[in-house]
């Protein structure tokens, strides 16, 4: 999908994924900013909306709260099933009495899940978008294993049978059969995988807790089989537990069972046994075989609980780290709630993005393919954007690789007042809020949205920033540094001309509430020529080698953008009585036409020009931005 394509509005099969913050909740204020677990984030350049997208009726979106709450129920039942299954293998009688209405009820909700599978909407991995079409989801679901493994793993054959015959069967055949109902499964491991992600949950304990399942799960089915081995046999008293247990098929099901666990654990540690050991050649097969499995799960237990420690949580552990250390940080510095959570998120969401920027695997790709991933995601963004819409070709080419993409989490200020202007940003998704400080109270002045862009007035400018710019949700910016964007502008004055009449456009259609935090735009809008703040190419006809050589110093002047002075009327060496800030000006074109701005500046007509060190101004063009000019 082109980046253009990423901005369209969305259509019926293809819709942007809810904002990452707002996944764990559907609706209300987001509660813990530290305990995102969801996978699903939208991808750079990809629009996301301002709540949850319309999907169509009756499509349950995937991160929907109450179709989690449907899948954690599932998971419970899950276990149920990976208990029952071995057990009603080995213990038959009870999969014909005591257990069969249980696991009737049971294959009921997951044959309710499989119906509700055609209605739930699948995120597209190569496109990061919801797809809620009936067909596409229905044909996604048919088409893989998932759908025929979740039918057989949920039709009661052994009642169906029944029904059909009139007899009940209770052979081996349906227990086998009923070993299916494992592939449900996936549904905890996938469980496991989201709790290891949540910052609410201990990794090492989530971790620890899903080895314990594992060896549970494996002595429980070692030991329902090698009970259905002894009850398989031709003479019970040559097995393991016949030896022991005479007419054992005709004991409790619990003492059978009981024997089996015993005799599945010691195995499985190593402990050796003494009193239940393999009688028979089938036994003993069975036996080996589950020891070399002992070997293997052993091996599995103690490199997943060194990966644990050490390799594999690498990047969790440095997250949680750094939780930790913010904490810490904040409580020693007594830092207010709101400073607080601002870190966290933003620690967080840096982890939660680091798969979807990829900063280290796209520093060593060559250029022209980290150019071409540029221009597919951001192009249309940025050409979208009022500053650069009617600009080259040529020049958002060069500029879309310089920036560099970032996310920001809801509540956070990604521009502070008042501080120096470096960068300015472009809104690829989300929005975020202008805020302005007066008398130490914050004061909402307006909302932007993609593709808006904010910042551009300080570094446009070269002033402090005049607001505050805080997100209102999960958003999407990529950010030029001023020092690159002017290095691009400075050989292209065509584009120069086009892109400061527009910012000067934007000046003045700014909201009065806004022009009121910054009094001096005002002044320099009146004053403001694009035509002489832009060098004109000389016409093409020129003669001679002075023409071109004047042509080619005007095409390739730095002041494109237009420079800021300072002018006092007064002797660099004398002290005012009262405080002298100077007055701001923009640059003209010459000498001349600099006396006649600072006789209406300052009042009176000056002769000297002056730079702060004393050394006299003979060309205007040897003046710099920020630059106090004395003229008497």
């Amino acid at each position: 999908m082109s980046a253009s394509e990423g901005r369209s509005p969305l259509t019926s099969d293809m819709r942007s994924p809810m904002p990452l913050l707002f996944r764990r909740h559907s609706s209300g204020e987001i509660r813990n900013l530290t305990s995102i677990s969801s996978s699903l984030l939208p991808a750079f350049g990809t629009m996301v909306g301002e709540g949850t997208p319309t999907l169509k009726r009756f499509v349950i979106a995937p991160y929907d709260r109450r179709y989690r709450w449907w899948q954690t129920f599932l998971v419970v039942l899950v276990v149920y099933s990976a208990w029952s299954s071995p057990f009603e293998l080995a213990f038959r009688k009870m999969s014909a009495s005591a257990l069969l209405p249980i696991d009737l009820v049971v294959d009921f909700f997951f044959g309710i899940d499989i119906i509700l599978t055609f209605f739930v909407a699948y995120l597209d991995k190569s496109t990061y978008l919801l797809i809620d079409d009936y067909n596409k989801i229905a044909t996604r679901y048919i088409s893989h294993m998932w759908f025929p493994m979740d039918v057989a793993s949920t039709l009661p054959f052994q009642t169906l049978y029944r029904l059909f015959t009139g007899k009940f069967h209770n052979g081996d055949a349906f227990g086998f059969l009923n070993l299916l109902r494992l592939w449900r499964l996936r549904r905890v491991s996938e469980l496991f995988s989201r709790l290891e992600k949540d910052t609410r949950f201990s990794y090492f304990w989530t971790r620890y807790i899903k080895l314990i399942c594992v060896t549970l799960f494996a002595v429980h089915t070692a030991g329902c089989f090698y009970f259905w081995l002894a009850t398989h046999y031709r003479v019970s008293d040559d097995t393991w537990i016949g030896s022991q247990v005479p007419h054992f098929e005709e004991r409790s099901v619990w003492l059978g069972y009981t024997y089996s666990m015993y005799w599945s654990i010691v195995t499985l540690t190593t402990t050796g046994y003494g009193d239940l050991h393999a009688e028979n050649t089938g036994e003993k097969v069975f036996s080996i075989f589950y020891m070399l499995f002992n070997i293997g799960l052993t091996a599995y237990l103690i490199g997943n609980m060194t990966n644990l420690i050490v390799h594999s949580s690498i990047r969790t552990f440095a997250m949680r780290d750094g939780i930790h250390e913010i904490l810490r940080y904040a409580s020693k510095n007594r830092l207010p709630e709101g400073l607080k959570e601002q870190m966290l998120a933003h620690i967080t969401l840096k982890f939660k993005t680091a798969e979807l920027q990829q900063e280290e695997v796209l520093q060593d790709l060559p250029k022209a393919i980290r150019t071409g991933i540029a221009q597919h995601l951001f192009h249309a963004t940025v050409e979208n954007t009022y500053l650069f819409n009617g600009v080259s070709e040529d020049f958002i080419v060069q500029m879309v690789p310089e920036m560099r993409a970032e996310y920001y989490p809801p509540k956070v200020d990604i521009v502070i007042q008042n501080e120096i202007s470096t960068d300015f940003y472009i809104i690829v998704s989300g929005a975020v809020d202008m805020i302005t400080n007066k008398n130490g109270m914050e004061q909402f002045l307006s909302s932007k949205g993609s593709p808006e862009m904010f910042g551009e007035i300080g570094v446009m400018f070269n002033i402090p920033q005049p607001f505050t710019v805080r997100t209102k949700r999960l958003s999407q910016v990529i950010r030029i540094s001023h020092n690159h964007f002017k290095q691009l502008l400075q050989p292209d004055s065509n584009d120069g001309k086009i892109i400061v009449s527009k910012f000067i456009q934007h000046l003045k259609d700014l909201k009065k509430v806004e022009l009121e935090e910054m009094p001096f735009i005002t002044e320099l809008l009146g004053e403001t020529n694009v035509e002489a703040m832009v060098p004109t190419e000389e016409p093409q006809n020129s003669e001679g080698p002075i023409q071109e050589s004047n042509r080619s110093h005007r095409v390739h002047t730095p002041n494109i953008l237009p420079t800021r002075v300072v002018l006092h009327g007064h002797h660099p060496d004398i002290k005012p009585k009262e405080a002298d800030g100077g007055r701001l000006a923009h640059l003209p074109n010459s000498i001349e036409d600099l006396l006649q701005l600072a006789e209406k500046k300052l009042g009176r007509r000056g002769t000297t020009i002056l730079m702060a060190d004393g050394s006299q101004v003979e060309d205007v063009r040897a003046l710099r931005d920020n630059d106090h000019l004395y003229i008497f």
